[in-house]
């Protein structure tokens, strides 16, 4: 079975990762990042989701001669030009603070009325091989952010987006509805099939 490693951390994401792509049927080991704790964490100094995906990738792939998969995504803002992007994850200032970030977010969306209020995550997701080979694919999760967060589930910005057609936001999902629809599934589940063709 080829070890396929996932670029992340981030314990939610990981478990995220691994659902989407158990349910593409990939027949590969999944593991996450922190299985190779001596790799240091890579710089994000792309300026599209997809550069930084890449970019993540391919420093794993080198580093452990193995393929490797790497995501980068975020919310992008209507009337914020399409912020806070790939700043998402450290928009308050310190990378990772959920609650700063929501709260940062909220405090400068407070003026803005509903019909202005729109907003996407999306998602690059890449596949890197030792060799260099290389294919990203993105999506989408277009919705409305709300004024307040709502539900326990998920994480980053999930508790503020509420998907088109629903009345609900993203953290208060079930797992299974998110990765049905969210910007993160629409991304793997593209790039499952891309993975069989380069992997087998």
């Amino acid at each position: 079975m080829t070890r396929l490693i996932l670029a992340t951390r981030n314990t939610g994401k990981l478990t995220e990762l691994k659902a989407i792509l158990a349910d593409a049927r990939l027949d590969h080991e999944l593991v996450g990042a922190d299985a190779y704790p001596d790799i240091p964490d890579v710089k994000e100094t792309g300026v599209t989701f997809a550069e930084n995906a890449l970019l993540k990738a391919h420093a794993l792939a080198r580093a452990t001669g193995l393929p490797a998969v790497a995501d980068d995504s975020g919310l992008c803002v209507d009337v914020l030009g399409g912020a806070p992007g790939i700043f998402s994850a450290r928009w308050a200032g310190r990378h990772g603070d959920d609650r700063a970030n929501l709260d940062l977010l909220l405090a400068q969306l407070g003026d803005i009325d509903d019909p202005h209020r729109g907003a996407h995550f999306a998602c690059a997701a890449a596949l890197a091989l030792p060799d260099g080979t290389e294919r990203v694919v993105e999506g989408q999760l277009r919705g409305t952010l709300r004024h307040a967060p709502s539900g326990t589930g998920g994480f980053g910005y999930d508790p503020v987006l509420q998907p088109e057609g629903d009345t609900r936001t993203c953290a208060e999902l079930t797992a299974d509805e998110k990765n049905a629809i969210s910007h993160r599934g629409k991304a793997f589940r593209a790039l499952a099939p891309v993975v069989r063709e380069l992997l087998g």
